[in-house]
């Protein structure tokens, strides 16, 4: 993946705290905010288009414009300063930045993590981790699968060897059909959608396999944003911690805006919703103590530190890092 800025770049940003910035974003900060999915449109993103459609992004002083699903990764496309705000995967975030792109956490979408690997449940010869050498995988094509998937492997005493095939949004359909022997899924949106179609699959939890627990899904931006546009920064995060809130509040009006917004892509409203209310009753968008979108520290060391240990993260001259990363550098305070 091309990146632009080094190390050096981001580390110049430890420290920056966006709570310290004005709400509203100020003349000078005037022109649009754009923001890369990373996917398809799902419940991960609805408080984005809530805060967008009931007018949130509107009252802070900022315009918002949420771009269509790409198969250039958001976290490629805000590093490159092509985009202004994406929603990134908290090990993408810190292979990426410590590869040396310009990409900074601002926001946590969940409070938890929502992976995991997933097989048929018809598969007698698949009953752990391990069973899943000399598989085929169905991928994604993100540089740190493999390496995380080898970890859980071997962390269940296998060797962490299998054949990947990169497949994209087709994996789920090619695990259907026997083409592979297992992918990767969210729980709380490709997990509910097979339980609402009956499909029975077995499940291994990242973290019951030496992973630690992550925020999975944030949204980054770039250092360049962040200095340059500091009061557009601050007025975005807040209007979309805001329209989380609101999701959270209120599931029934959140999901027919989401699918309002997506009605070509969303059609089955009994899968946005279910699935919303999934991240409500598992407390992924708001915590069991009622935090919202704040980047837990502790968790950013903990999964980082795990990625350093594992050879995960490598700098921009594609060796492993020698010395563990100030991971305060990766992400701004909210």
């Amino acid at each position: 993946m091309p990146m632009l800025t080094r190390r050096a770049t981001l580390a110049s940003m430890a420290g920056l705290a966006l709570q310290a910035l004005p709400l509203k974003a100020t003349a000078a900060d005037a022109g649009k905010v754009t923001v890369a999915l990373d996917w398809t449109p799902n419940s991960n993103h609805i408080g984005l288009f809530v805060a967008r459609d009931r007018g949130f992004y509107k009252e802070a002083g900022i315009e918002v414009e949420i771009l269509p699903y790409s198969d250039t990764s958001a976290g490629t496309l805000v590093a490159n300063h092509v985009a202004d705000f994406g929603i990134v995967g908290s090990i993408g975030l810190l292979t990426q930045h410590a590869a040396g792109a310009d990409l900074v956490g601002t926001y946590a979408v969940v409070q938890t993590e929502t992976g995991r690997l997933i097989a048929n449940a018809d598969r007698p010869d698949i009953t752990r981790p391990r069973d899943l050498d000399g598989r085929r995988y169905g991928g994604f094509g993100s540089a740190w699968e493999n390496a995380l998937i080898g970890s859980i492997i071997r962390a269940d005493g296998g060797k962490g060897e299998f054949e990947t095939i990169t497949l994209g949004t087709s994996a789920y359909q090619a695990l259907d059909s026997g083409a592979v022997d297992f992918t990767l899924e969210v729980a709380t949106w490709e997990g509910v959608e097979v339980e609402l179609k009956g499909i029975k699959q077995q499940s291994f939890r990242y973290a019951d396999y030496g992973v630690p627990d992550e925020q999975t899904t944030l949204i980054a931006s770039s250092g360049q944003f962040l200095r340059d546009r500091k009061s557009q920064a601050h007025a975005f995060v807040e209007a979309t911690r805001k329209g989380y809130q609101f999701a959270v509040d209120n599931p029934d009006q959140a999901t027919d805006l989401m699918i309002a917004a997506n009605s070509d892509s969303l059609t089955d409203r009994a899968l946005v919703r279910n699935s919303l209310q999934t991240l409500i009753d598992g407390h992924y968008f708001r915590s069991v103590e009622g935090v919202i979108g704040t980047i837990d520290p502790a968790k950013m060391k903990d999964i980082g530190a795990y990625l350093f240990k594992a050879g995960m993260l490598k700098g921009a001259d594609a060796k492993p890092l020698a010395e563990l990363p100030d991971f305060s550098s990766y992400f701004v305070a909210t």
